[in-house]
């Protein structure tokens, strides 16, 4: 039986322990949030009711209790706990947990290995680990921000189950917040209290991420002096924050998904909104102008041609000029291509005409082969072919593809934009693909 009496933090060195390692929870009916994977008769609670762990990797934001999650399995289950980093770990350092796990094992013993960051850990090194989960020497939790699929070997994933754990939620980070205020020795010695709507602007600002909320909190204590938490001291802490953004993970593709479809959904407010995250973020600001030449040619196109020498000319200037004057560049080109009329005709005319492609090898017309030579003439290479500018308005009318896709129309322009008199100008010159 678990004593649930136990404090984590009773000696000197609680002062300089950060509040939320203070206020980490160690058993399982204190841990809040993730009730989809701890509530009764859920995964990981029915593995702690019955004592039994298993391999696992733990994938979500920062924040969201893995950590905690791995100390309490290790807790109930009675396993020998050991906390390796892949940030600063190394083979050498997983191969002595798991002599250890080998020596207990032969003892009756589980030990579990919480990897930390296990996405930084390269093939070789998670190679290392792999082995010892599968003659059971240890109960691998790996934990990470970013996709799994992408970062976690295959063979390591079929032998561990990957949980995910979601943002907590407004009423969890509440929850979590009043617990610190009412049981941390150090805040209450402190007479901490907060003026009207602190409270809920701390949860507000944790965004998900207790680890977070309770940093700001504990930021604005110390700059309070006498425990009243202001509005002014909040927001002060909240700037010396930086905002969580994994540039190869999960948050990067989703960010980035975000302000493309803000682009292409003509909502400039949106797409600026995300953009600043990524640029406050650290992101690449070439990689967001990258983004922005291919949404004008795939998303705009011929509806306003002029979208795609903007976002060009914006990818050559940000590679010119650098951060932060570029973020005005960066934003003049997201509010010109959210405003600019929309069509994907060119990305699908592409597509279109790829599938025609793909479906046969057709014979080009003889009368617009190449004949570069006599004997090419006289297999009838060009022959009769018909040079547009000879005639008025420079057209005359031919056919161009081959014999089985003759009248094939890959190209449907729209009405929005400079598309439009593209549209009206193809129904004239080819009524029978434009006109119908």
């Amino acid at each position: 039986m678990v004593d649930q009496n136990l404090t984590l933090f009773n000696g000197p060195n609680e002062n300089i322990t950060p509040l939320a390692e203070r206020c980490r929870p160690a058993f399982i009916d204190q841990y809040i949030g993730q009730e989809h994977l701890t509530a009764k008769g859920r995964i990981i609670r029915s593995a702690i009711d019955g004592g039994r762990a298993f391999s696992m990797i733990l994938w979500g934001d920062p924040g969201t209790g893995k950590t905690t999650l791995a100390k309490i399995i290790a807790v109930h289950c009675g396993l020998e706990y050991h906390y390796l980093s892949a940030v600063s770990s190394g083979v050498a350092d997983v191969r002595k947990v798991i002599t250890s796990g080998e020596r207990n094992r032969q003892m009756g013993k589980q030990t579990l290995l919480f990897l930390d960051e296990i996405h930084r850990f390269n093939k070789a090194q998670q190679d290392a680990v792999l082995g010892a989960v599968e003659s059971g020497d240890i109960v691998l939790i790996g934990a990470t921000t970013e996709n799994p699929s992408f970062s976690v070997i295959s063979p390591l994933l079929s032998r561990a189950r990957v949980m995910k754990l979601q943002r907590l939620t407004e009423k969890s980070l509440e929850t979590i917040l009043n617990n610190a205020v009412e049981t941390d020795h150090i805040l209450k010695e402190g007479n901490i209290r907060f003026e009207d709507g602190v409270k809920e602007n701390l949860v507000l600002l944790g965004n998900g991420d207790a680890r977070r909320m309770l940093n700001i909190l504990e930021v604005s204590f110390m700059l309070s002096g006498d425990g009243l938490i202001t509005e002014k001291a909040v927001c002060e802490a909240f700037e010396s924050t930086v905002l969580y953004y994994d540039r190869k993970g999960d948050r990067h593709y989703d960010t980035i998904s975000a302000f493309i479809k803000s682009l292409r959904g003509s909502d400039p407010d949106a797409a600026l909104y995300y953009m600043s995250r990524m640029i406050m973020a650290g992101e690449d600001p070439e990689f967001i102008a990258r983004r922005m030449v291919i949404l004008a040619s795939e998303d705009i196109g011929n509806a306003s041609p002029a979208a795609l020498n903007m976002a060009v000319t914006t990818m050559t200037a940000v590679k010119s000029i650098g951060m932060p004057e570029s973020e005005i560049i960066l934003s003049q080109c997201a509010i010109f291509l959210a405003t600019s009329p929309k069509s994907n005709a060119s990305y699908m005319a592409i597509k279109n005409a790829k599938e025609a492609a793909l479906s046969g090898d057709y014979e080009i017309p003889l009368h617009i082969r190449n004949a570069p030579t006599g004997l090419m003439k006289k297999m009838n290479y060009g022959r009769d072919y018909q040079y547009p500018h000879d005639y008025e308005y420079n057209f005359v009318k031919d056919e161009y593809l081959p014999e089985e896709l003759k009248s094939s129309k890959f190209y449907n322009p729209t009405e929005n934009g400079s598309e439009k008199s593209i549209k009206e100008r193809l129904m004239q010159l080819w009524p029978e693909r434009y006109g119908k």
